[in-house]
């Protein structure tokens, strides 16, 4: 047997943000003591957060925000299998794949030794009735760019807006964990509600640059209050720029029940006229980790806040197909890979516990568009139990979104560790771009 098939085989399902992120870090704290291999569907990373920005420019996202993976995990001697998961069998450490560069490839197994699980979720567009007729988003580059050719081409003929979230159903593979003294991982009516903040604001601006008013807009959610994470203080001034630019705002919806042409129609008997529905939907788990002893009541990986699984320790999961990750938010996944790395690297003799034991203490980070070379700026982490949160508007904001992205393509997502030091720096002490 050759060293490199004796060493720990460490295999990361996932390789968008928080898959690419773990393999990195396996790599930096576990050295050549590992032998890592990455699997996904697709071969390149989706640089989600800045497709709506992208769309709102009216600029094409398939042109600058994807990065192809080979390469990037080849730099860290990390292997890629561009393949789908059929199902898993974690009492045997093993997995059946399908390739899926080309249809009507056969099934293959796989073995590891350790297991993350970082494969993100399946968005349920189509559980909602009438979203492919009626509905838009921007979840990926075919949603951007169908929304932007509607209001960038003529389909938008200057009717009412409607924005908002499907509510999310979250499984119990976070009860009782306490992040911060006292607090706790909540329940959460909505995946992530940066996004239909972020897409309310720009669409003002929109309106705005078309002679229209913000009153065209109404935003809703499922939670007691949109962006619920932020918290309260946060909220409330979102709210209030909302209410200053003549939008509306609909709480405490049930669910949504369908899409029409006409408009929405939500489950507790309400309904908005709209012309134009852009909707982020619920966010669930995989088939295939549906029923496993790994996963919750809805598929969500349980782990402890050191992201390991308790009743698998050879079992991690980061981003947002663990059940930690609430919101499902990628600045929280980013957090959680460090975790991995470490401790993988404390079963191979790579690091001493008490450098590796550092449980998650998730904080809620998001730059949202604004357009008009503006953007806001959340930092908090009193959702969780912890005592801050911040809110800035302005250009800094705006150009931090922007330089992040440079900065992960150029360093291939290897981000520098004072990297949210001078994001801080840069948006809450006011020093400007």
């Amino acid at each position: 047997m050759s060293n490199t098939q004796a060493k720990p085989h460490v295999v990361i399902l996932g390789g968008n943000f928080a898959g690419l992120g773990c393999a990195q870090k396996i790599r930096q704290f576990c050295g050549d003591a590992v032998r890592i291999t990455v699997i996904d569907r697709k071969s390149y990373l989706l640089f989600v957060p800045n497709i709506p920005l992208e769309v709102m420019e009216n600029r094409d996202p398939c042109a600058g925000l994807r990065m192809d993976l080979p390469p990037v995990l080849a730099d860290d001697d990390i292997g890629f299998i561009q393949a789908e998961i059929e199902a898993l069998d974690v009492d045997t450490k093993t997995m059946t794949l399908r390739p899926s560069e080309r249809p009507g490839a056969e099934t293959q197994r796989l073995r590891y030794d350790y297991l993350v699980v970082a494969l993100g979720n399946r968005l349920a567009f189509d559980q909602i009735e009438g979203f492919a007729e009626h509905g838009h988003s921007v979840s990926d580059f075919y949603h951007g760019n169908r929304l932007r050719d509607y209001l960038f081409n003529g389909g938008y003929q200057g009717g009412p807006i409607v924005i908002g979230s499907a509510r999310f159903h979250q499984g119990d593979g976070a009860d009782g964990l306490q992040p911060y003294p006292g607090g706790s991982i909540p329940r959460a009516s909505a995946a992530c509600e940066g996004p239909p903040v972020e897409m309310l604001a720009s669409m003002v601006t929109y309106l705005k640059q078309r002679k229209l008013g913000g009153e065209r807009i109404t935003l809703f959610t499922p939670g007691e209050m949109v962006a619920e994470d932020a918290g309260k203080k946060v909220v409330e001034q979102l709210l209030a720029y909302a209410t200053s630019q003549g939008c509306h705002y609909l709480n405490q919806i049930q669910d949504i029940s369908r899409i029409t042409h006409e408009g929405i129609e939500f489950s507790d008997g309400r309904s908005l006229a709209a012309e134009l529905k852009i909707i982020f939907p619920d966010w669930v788990a995989h088939a295939f980790l549906k029923g496993l002893p790994i996963a919750d009541s809805e598929g969500f990986i349980k782990t402890t806040l050191l992201m390991r699984n308790p009743d698998y320790p050879e079992v991690f999961a980061a981003g947002d197909a663990a059940a930690v990750t609430v919101p499902k938010l990628g600045a929280i996944g980013h957090q959680e890979c460090e975790i991995v790395g470490r401790q993988i690297a404390v079963d191979v003799g790579r690091l001493s516990p008490d450098e590796a034991n550092r449980p998650l203490q998730p904080v809620v980070y998001c730059i949202g568009d604004m357009g008009d070379g503006q953007a806001f700026y959340i930092r908090s982490n009193s959702w969780f139990g912890g005592t801050e949160e911040v809110l800035k508007i302005g250009r800094a904001p705006y150009f931090l979104k922007g330089i992040y992205k440079t900065q992960f393509f150029m360093r291939h997502g290897k981000m520098p560790n004072w990297g949210m030091s001078f994001a801080q720096l840069l948006t809450e002490h006011n020093i400007t771009a």
